[in-house]
């Protein structure tokens, strides 16, 4: 039977990028939290502040290894005239407690030994290779924010200040595959969406069945990312499918590419819509996926990390349309690869990509743009 007219899945209007993402900010809220080991939390945000309860170091330490002295016994000491030190040399290895009395360690090369008496060559100030206590951390410093994802030198410094739990927050994406297509693309659209978003801090769940059953899912997931389906073609059903068991927020954003792209929700979880060319797949996640990333982690970084550079060649772009231009990094600044449909050359050879915001026309050789990384 030939479908009709009125039965072919229409685009209405096209949402601005800046109306979508605030439809993004508006419905999507941050998962539960649940605290894990320290040591598995490398990448996730975490859920609450991080608050030091004892002073770090409880005393003072050696910062390198030496002799603990008492600074006001070395004032006057030079290499031409050593000062005599006190008693048998105290000697001590780094993070080791200083000794009553002594508030300095001074360094081997810095004293002579004359028999069983230790000389200073140099004079020390109180405090020299010294680490004071506290210094590290006091009680009731936040350590870190609630908000912002952790980084291994972040574990490696909360473990040694004692912190060995925290509360993250932590997405379940589930994946899905509008209907089976053949060839390599949809694969690769689903490899890219899974790798991002386990990049962006989430767990990744490759479901292939179809929306309505996902609420039976073995792991309910946080959010569905469907690839496929968001065009006009024959076989394009998802926002139809999404009307119908949910609700479609928008369907169609100014966003070149990825102009098909939809977004709505599933008993209360949120769908993204993307659609199944590669290059629109991946402006979708740079501008779609990621925010909503950011949203359900509770995360403070909105903005990604950019790279301010110099356009050796022209951009020409559409007014009142988004658009992603990858570029590659040039001597004397970065060249564009390709606007509109993106090929699989150009984003193979792209160093990173820039957005040009839909009330330019483009940017002229030597403007300065920011540029992001790719995933």
């Amino acid at each position: 039977m030939t479908e009709t007219r009125s039965e072919i899945q229409r685009i209405e209007r096209l949402m601005p990028l800046a109306d979508a993402l605030a439809c993004i900010d508006r419905l999507v809220d941050p998962v539960a939290p649940r605290r894990i080991e320290l040591g598995q939390a490398v990448g996730l945000t975490l859920a609450e502040d991080i608050v030091n309860r004892y002073a770090h170091p409880g005393s003072a330490i050696a910062l390198r290894d030496g002799i603990a002295v008492a600074a006001d016994a070395t004032l006057d000491a030079s290499s031409y005239a050593p000062a005599p030190l006190a008693g048998a040399p105290a000697f001590v290895d780094v993070g080791d407690p200083l000794p009553s009395g002594a508030d300095a360690v001074a360094p081997l090369d810095a004293v002579e030994f004359r028999e069983r008496t230790a000389h200073a060559l140099a004079p020390l100030a109180p405090g020299d290779g010294v680490l004071p206590q506290g210094a590290d951390a006091a009680p009731g410093d936040v350590l870190r924010c609630a908000g912002a994802r952790l980084r291994a030198t972040d574990v490696a410094s909360l473990s040694v200040l004692g912190v060995s739990h925290v509360e993250i927050r932590e997405p379940l994406v589930c994946i899905n595959v509008a209907h089976d297509l053949r060839g390599t693309v949809i694969p690769s659209i689903a490899n890219l969406l899974s790798r991002a978003a386990k990049a962006a801090g989430a767990r990744v769940l490759m479901e292939p069945s179809a929306l309505r059953e996902l609420g039976g899912a073995p792991s309910t997931p946080s959010v569905v990312m469907l690839i496929g389906g968001s065009g006009s073609g024959r076989r394009d059903d998802s926002v139809r499918e999404l009307a119908q068991h949910g609700s479609v927020a928008f369907h169609g954003v100014a966003l070149a590419p990825g102009e098909t792209a939809a977004f709505g929700m599933f008993e209360r979880r949120p769908v993204l819509i993307v659609p199944s060319r590669l290059d629109a797949a991946l402006a979708v996640w740079l501008t779609l996926g990621r925010r909503m990333l950011v949203r359900l982690s509770g995360r403070s970084d909105v903005e990604e990390a950019h790279t301010s550079v110099v356009l050796t060649r022209k951009i020409a772009s559409t007014l009142g349309l988004a658009e992603i231009v990858p570029v590659r990094r040039e001597a004397d600044g970065v060249e564009p690869l390709a606007s509109g449909y993106l090929t699989l050359q150009s984003l193979a050879r792209a160093n990173g990509y820039i957005i040009v915001p839909p009330d330019s026309e483009g940017f002229p050789p030597g403007a300065r743009v920011d540029m992001r990384p790719l995933p």
